[in-house]
Parts: structure tokens; sequence; C-alpha cells
């Protein structure tokens, strides 16, 4: 079995050198650590080729009626690549999609299913992949794999459709004298000789070449591979020659712009940075992408605004995958100690997401956007004069945003030492960054989007104590003068599944730094085409705060107004009611909580303003 004499001939421990582990707590790395986490990254690898087998051996006949997919041959298969080419062997076992594969199918093998395939389709992958390499490797070899949908997927090469009347079958894949054939049940498929070519019934895997000599990349835009997408695999879903043209177009300026002004991570990324999956285009300036860290090497991004939101993005996705790696070696938290097992864990504000987010999470976030906010560092030097505005903002935007969250986790209790070091290097390098020198007017729309989410989230996602609720409504029933003071209690965190959109107000500030102001003012965007923007925001934006007043006003006077509406409430109210004001844009879960019971319990609330005034006569001191 190919991954049995791996394990005995080439696993040892692994460990990072001493250098390797402080730039990576830097959040930095060049592809000399790359490559040790790669190296790393195989062992477990073949780690995880050796659990499936076991776990294959003690299924058996519980694979179901794909047992003409034979791991057997698989394996043996396998083993005369690792004998015979042993850099395509590693090729398709490094392949980030191969890593995610096997990491599925270990946990449904373990009773944890993230997909409608039955048993012996997800564990058959294993044929598939072992045919893929046995082509590559130029062997002689006849295999059946499993059909899924009417495709044939072959890892690293490509996948053949073939007609198929169940969704789930199986067909052979032949290769001899050079020719590799796939034979479905009503029909079949000859790979063009040339397998980076597509042809009747095959699509072959889109690679792109990036930068030249000592710079370049290759690149694969993966969208046949079923295991490109996590948790769920996803049929192949191809691109359009425009858009196979838009991606090598900005994939090839992106790489020019790290090349320039992020030479370390494009270094790194030249090992590291394996596949791209695209997807569609998203909102303006709302960009999505992802990792996994059982794929590591790939990147998901959908379709980006421009190259150097494209090249944001992979840095970003690449710091996760660094990150994930050297998790993959020690880790950055522990248990807590007096935490029960089934009990909740603990969660946090994370100033990029919408929801509250546990420790790793918080940490993966954090070593990302410090990634994100070194890459704008240097290039709002570097952009065009129209270019620049926008990247001061994400620069001053994101510094302050991973510089706050550093502060709330230091120190904690459930940091590993690891962990204790890499939050403590990234402080020591965003110190740095905190000094630098940042356009006034960029600068004060970044502490505005920083402080508007925090305080959206807090409306959404804490609850103040029920008793000091219920006390604070008596008290303004009677009359009273001020608030009692049990509503300066800690809140709960209540996870609110309905909130979203926190980053109306950064979404906003990055239309008026990229547009000339009269353009920004007029664009149909802001008159509804963003998600979460309500009227209030945009007049707010322009300035009209009597305007944007009135408008959150109504909001929070009818029934099942923008909870939100409270934090745009506070900032319209700034320039003249300060109490009212700053009560809401730091605590306006405590307007929310007092004028939901207060509905509740006579059928009407209170002024919004009013109230606001009258919670914010009693204490503010900062949490």
């Amino acid at each position: 079995m190919a991954g049995e004499s791996a394990i005995s001939a080439d696993l040892s421990f692994h460990q990072l050198s001493a250098s390797g582990v402080r730039a990576l707590a830097l959040g930095e790395g060049d592809s000399d650590v790359v490559d040790e986490l790669l190296a790393a990254e195989r062992s477990r690898r073949l780690l995880m080729l050796r659990a499936l087998d076991d776990g294959l051996s003690r299924s058996g006949p519980s694979l179901g009626s794909g047992a003409a997919v034979s791991p057997d041959e698989a394996w043996a298969l396998l083993e005369r690549v690792q004998k015979q080419s042993p850099e395509v062997f590693d090729d398709v076992l490094m392949c980030p999609h191969t890593g995610m594969w096997l990491s599925l199918a270990l946990r449904r093998l373990r009773g944890t299913s993230y997909e409608d395939a039955p048993l012996w389709v997800v564990t058959g992958h294993l044929s598939a992949l072992a045919a893929a390499a046995g082509a590559r490797a130029g062997l002689d070899f006849s295999m059946t794999v499993p059909v899924r949908r009417g495709v044939v997927p072959l890892p690293t090469l490509g996948c053949a459709v073939v007609e198929a009347s169940e969704p789930w079958s199986t067909a052979q894949v032949i290769c001899g004298d050079g020719a590799l054939r796939v034979l479905g049940a009503r029909g079949e498929v000859a790979v063009p000789a040339d397998r980076q070519e597509s042809g009747p019934g095959w699509h072959a895997v889109r690679r792109v070449a990036l930068g030249s000599k000592s710079h370049a990349k290759r690149l694969v835009l993966e969208e046949l591979d079923p295991y490109r997408t996590f948790p769920r695999p996803s049929e192949p879903t191809l691109m359009t020659a425009a858009e196979e043209a838009s991606w090598r177009k900005l994939l090839a300026d992106a790489w020019g712009i790290l090349l320039r002004d992020d030479a370390e991570s494009a270094d790194a990324m030249r090992p590291g940075l394996m596949s791209l999956a695209p997807v569609s285009a998203r909102e303006r300036f709302r960009p999505y992408s992802g990792t996994a860290g059982d794929a590591f090497g790939s990147v998901t991004a959908s379709h980006p605004d421009d190259a150097a939101q494209l090249a944001a993005t992979l840095v970003h996705e690449f710091q996760h995958t660094k990150l994930g790696g050297l998790m993959h070696l020690e880790a950055l938290t522990r248990q807590a100690p007096d935490q029960d097992q089934a009990g909740p864990e603990e969660l946090f504000y994370a100033p990029w997401r919408d929801d509250p987010r546990p420790l790793g999470g918080l940490l993966q976030g954090i070593y990302a956007f410090a990634g994100v906010a070194r890459f704008w560092r240097v290039h709002r030097h570097a952009a065009d004069a129209a270019y620049a505005p926008l990247a001061h903002f994400e620069f001053a935007l994101w510094r302050t945003q991973v510089w706050s969250t550093l502060h709330l986790v230091a120190g904690h209790e459930r940091l590993t030492p690891l962990g204790r070091s890499v939050i403590e290097a990234l402080r020591e390098r965003c110190a740095e960054w905190m000094a630098d020198e940042v356009p006034d007017r960029e600068l004060e729309l970044a502490g505005e989007a920083a402080a508007d989410h925090r305080a959206r989230w807090r409306a959404h996602h804490l609850r103040p104590p029920a008793a000091a609720v219920d006390e604070a409504v008596r008290a303004w029933q009677r009359g009273e003068s001020r608030p009692p003071a049990a509503l300066e209690a800690e809140p709960e965190l209540v996870p609110d599944p309905e909130g979203r959109h926190f980053d109306v107000t950064a979404i906003l500030a990055r239309y008026r730094v990229s547009e000339p102001d009269g353009a920004w003012r007029r664009t149909a965007a802001l008159a509804g085409g963003v998600k979460g923007v309500d009227p209030g925001d945009v007049l707010l934006a322009r300035g009209d705060l009597a305007g944007a007043r009135h408008a959150y006003a109504a909001q929070l006077s009818g029934e099942g107004g923008s909870v939100a509406a409270w934090v745009g409430l506070g900032r319209a109210l700034a320039a003249g009611q300060d109490a009212a004001a700053r009560l809401l844009c730091r605590y306006p879960e405590r307007a929310r909580a007092v004028r939901d019971a207060l509905r509740a319990g006579t059928g009407h609330g209170a002024d919004p303003a009013r109230l606001a005034e009258w919670l914010g006569r009693g204490g503010t001191t900062e949490r």
C-alpha cells in the first residue's frame, strides 16, 4: 500500500526553525518557511492515507453497492506510481483538494456526512486519484472509478462527462499505449493526447502562468474538482471564455502588485499557493474568499473589483494557509481547564465578522487581517493617485481593527506558549503601524467605520441583565431623572442570527474615497443597491444629519425597525445631544432592550431620542 510504504520510509518528527517560527509569529515568512510547512503537510497527508486504509479495511462490505470500486486496486496503482514517478505521486498527494477529500472521507467513515453521495462514492474517490496519477506517470492500467452525476473526475488532470441514468454509477478508466479513455455505461470519452487540452466530453484543468524567470508562478484555476469547495463537494462550474480571460488578466496584475508591494508574500506563495477556485462576483467592496485548513494551498475567491483587491485577498487567504500549517504542528489554544466539554464555547467580538467568534476563529482573523493591513500599508504609497485614498482607508481600518482585537485576547488563559508568542509578535508589529501617518479624511472615515461596526455588533448580540431592564422600565414610567445603575452591569452575549451587514459604514466610506464627490452622492448603489444600507445611512453619509435623525427615529418608532438604526441615530445626534449620542454609540443594546420591554409591556414604545437622552444620563463607563 502506497501510504504504508511511504510512512515507514519518510515520516519523522517535524519542527520549524527558530527563524521560521519568528517569521510566522510576525505574520510573515518566505518560501523557505513554507517549504518547511509543506514537508510537514506531506507527512500529515500520508498519515491520513494510512487512517483511510485502516477505515476501509474495517468497513469492508458496508461500503455498499459500489464494491466494484476496489480500494485494493487503487492502493496498488498508487504504489506503482510512487515507485516509478515519485514526483507525480507527490503532486497528486499535495493537491489541496486531495487534503480536503481525505478529511471529509475520514469524517464520513466516522459517521459525519457533508454530502449526499453514497459512502462508496466518497471513498471511491481514491480510485479516481490513483487513475489520474497512473495516467500522468504513463503507466498502463484499467481502474473502476465512481461517476458523480455524469462526471468522472480525474484530479489534477480534468474530468470526463459521460451519459449516466443514475446519479451515482461507475466507469472504467483505461490507460495504455499512451492513450487515456473513460468508458461509461453508454459511451466512451477519448482524452486528447495533450491532456491539458479540452475535447469532446473532456474538460482539462486550466492553468495560469504568472510572472517570468525567477518571478514565475503557476496556478490552477480550479473549476472541476468536486472537493474544491468545502465542507460540501460540488459539481463542475465552467467559466466562459470572457470569465477566464478576465481572471487571467486580474491574476497577472495582482501578481505584479504582490511582487512589487509584498515580495515576501509572493515568494511564500510561489510554492504554497497552488490553486484558486473562482466563484461569481459579489457586491462591490464585498468580495468573498475562503480557505480550509485541510486544503493547504487552495483559495476560493469571488471575481474581484480590481487587481489590488485580488492581491489583498490572496494575502488574506494565504495568511490562513500559513497559520493552518503552523497549527498542524502545534496548537495556539488549549481547552479551558474548568470548561464543560458539552457547555457553550466562549465567544468574542471580531471586527471583520457579523457573528461572535470562538477564540480559535478570532486568532485566524487577527492573523489574516494583519497580513491585509501589511499589504495596504505599502500599496497605498505605490497606487496611482485615484486609488491611493481607498488604500489609505483600508490600511487605517484594518490596522485599527487588528490592534484592538490583539489587546482583547492578549494574555488570555487559553493561549498556549506558541499562541502567546504569535499574539505578542503581532502586537509588536502592529504597534509600528499605529504610528504611521494617514491622511485626515481617510483616518476619520476608518475610525467611524470601526466604531459603527462595533456598536452594531453590540446592539444585535448583547443583552443587559433582564432584571436591570425591568427596573429601568419602571424608572422611566415613574418619570425618574436617570436610569438605574443596575443597567450598567456587564451585558450577556446572546448571538442574534439575524445580525448581518455590520460593515455598511465601511462600504459607504469606500464609495466616498473611490469616486469623485458628486459621483458617489448620485450613485445608484447608495439608493438601495448595497445590502444592509438604510435610507438613514445614506443621509448620514451625505452629511444630512437632520434627515438622518428623522429617518432613524421613524424606523425605531414603528414595528420591526432595524436594530442598527439605534447606532445610526446616535451618530446623527452626535452634533447636538451628547448624552444620547454617547449612549447609542457605545451601549446601543441598553436602548434596544428598554424600548423592546416598554413595547412588550404597554403596547407602545417611547420616543427614541428622548429615551436615549434619558438613558445617557446614567454611567457610560467604557467596557
